[in-house]
């Protein structure tokens, strides 16, 4: 079913939690190009962005936009706070943030792949990765992300898989800001 930008939407947001560290390895990185891995200094807010805006521009992800540039800055600049770039084949393949200001907890903020980048096998290896990378954070006890009907089909199974488990879900209403396909529930 086609939903038009300004029509009213029903989304459920799942919120998830992993509290041991899992049993699988750390990935490999997958075969093919020149594949990296690269953790941001300091990025500036266009880095941000502009990846934020290639990932989730069809999943409505819209809320940096309403902040300020130095609310979302001073977010980014936290040193709690670590923006992940994939870079395969010479550009931005995907990106996640892990966010560690609450005591005992890394929240896996952002995460998501561009869409040229989807189907290619990236994205079991790029959330491993960020699941080993929350856990080694010092004091980590747990790690959190969540997911709402409005993204990638495929997100919550990711997160399962990887190991997250639901803990609540809540229900909202948006309005959409782009024409977009959306299967009823």
């Amino acid at each position: 079913m086609i939903r038009s930008a300004g029509e009213q939407v029903d989304v459920t947001v799942t919120y998830l939690r992993m509290t041991a560290r899992p049993g699988y390895p750390r990935p490999h990185v997958p075969v093919g190009p020149v594949t990296a891995l690269i953790a941001a200094e300091r990025p500036p807010l266009w880095y941000f962005l502009t990846l934020y805006d290639a990932v989730g521009r069809d999943y409505e992800w819209t809320d940096q936009h309403d902040a300020s540039a130095e609310d979302v800055s001073a977010f980014l600049h936290d040193p709690a706070v670590t923006l992940y770039t994939l870079v395969r084949g010479g550009w931005p393949h995907g990106f996640f943030v892990l966010d560690g200001r609450a005591p005992g907890v890394v929240d896996l903020s952002y995460f998501g792949l561009v869409p040229e980048a989807i189907g290619r096998g990236l994205g079991t290896f790029l959330i491993q990765t960020a699941v080993h990378a929350a856990w080694d954070r010092p004091g980590c006890a747990a790690v959190t992300v969540n997911t709402n009907s409005l993204d990638h089909p495929r997100a919550l199974p990711l997160y399962q898989k990887a190991g997250f488990a639901p803990v609540r879900r809540a229900s909202f209403q948006r309005v959409l800001t782009r024409d977009r396909s959306l299967i009823d529930s």
